[in-house]
């Protein structure tokens, strides 16, 4: 798959362009659906399957105090829409000068002139240019005009609710994982490199990979199990998808309390993971986070997690 920043490093043309555009944070089943028709339409057509997109995300520079956690970062995004088979992103800068574009010159230039689409797939809730003033039927009157052809893709829909990434953020933060991973499509996951902890893992028989998170999402404190997966060439372990249990909280027995952490125990496991990057999915909680009396109930407790998650990986 090809990556290139913004239409203005558009190395050449692409073939026969079948086009969605959107943020597409987390690349949920209602991205899917709308990729799925890209990617199927583009080669019925002998053509290439193009996502145009902003990066930053639009809001981050717009509404900088809105605090917006995405769901995945840049590369993960790459990652999941690689997976599903897309020739091309066209990921367009997005700052307050490209905002006060408007959305007339958005379909002429930015979509006719330089992207040169045949066809365009676009959510039900897509808007365009300064002020978010375009709108489908904007888009669906001009395209044919300018020689593409536009389909509007309706909402999908699980257990009678649209499926959007607000929904998929508070989902997460109530733990609620196994519903976020219906929506999603897949576990979720948080990508990060394993740094040097306090090693009290170690101490009680349970060493954990101590993630710092690239992600910019964690799930609610709590116990999950899953699976831990090395990316680092170099490391014999990359490629290798290793059974967790994952502990995200405040490490209340110790006192901790400041900063939301995660730490994955690899269940039968013996090596060393400090140094490198991983992908942490989040199956299924087993319980939420507490405080013990002390370590040794900890210890005892966290023996029982791991023989939990043991017979649910198994499941």
């Amino acid at each position: 798959m090809e990556i290139f920043r913004g239409i203005s490093e558009l190395s050449r043309n692409f073939r026969s362009p079948v086009l969605t555009l959107g943020n597409f944070d987390g690349v949920h089943l209602g991205h899917q659906a709308i990729l799925d028709l890209v990617i199927a339409r583009a080669r019925s057509l002998e053509g290439e399957s193009v996502l145009y997109t902003f990066e930053p995300h639009p809001r981050r520079v717009l509404q900088p105090e809105g605090n917006l956690r995405l769901l995945d970062t840049f590369e993960q995004k790459v990652d999941t829409l690689e997976a599903l088979g897309l020739d091309a992103i066209v990921a367009e800068p997005f700052d307050r000068e490209f905002a006060q574009v408007t959305s007339e010159r958005f379909i002429h230039h930015h979509i006719h002139e330089c992207l040169a689409p045949v066809e365009v797939y676009v959510g039900y809730d897509f808007h365009f240019g300064r002020d978010r003033e375009g709108s489908m039927r904007m888009l669906t009157e001009l395209g044919p005009h300018l020689g593409f052809s536009v389909t509007v893709v309706p909402e999908v829909q699980v257990a009678g609710r649209d499926v959007n990434s607000t929904r998929i953020r508070e989902l997460l933060g109530q733990g609620a994982v196994e519903e976020a991973a219906l929506l999603l499509g897949r576990p979720f996951c948080a990508r990060g490199e394993v740094i040097e902890g306090n090693r009290r893992g170690r101490t009680i028989g349970f060493p954990t990979a101590n993630l710092a998170p690239e992600t910019e999402i964690l799930p609610a404190p709590g116990v999950y199990f899953g699976h831990l997966r090395c990316l680092d060439g170099d490391s014999k372990w990359q490629g290798k998808s290793l059974p967790v249990v994952t502990n995200v909280g405040f490490r209340p027995t110790f006192h901790d309390g400041r900063d939301l952490v995660a730490e994955a125990h690899v269940i039968d496991f013996t090596g060393d993971l400090y140094g490198a990057l991983i992908d942490l999915t989040f199956e299924g909680r087993i319980r939420e986070e507490r405080r013990f009396d002390s370590v040794d109930a900890l210890s005892t407790q966290i023996a029982r997690d791991v023989e939990e998650a043991r017979l649910l990986l198994k499941r």
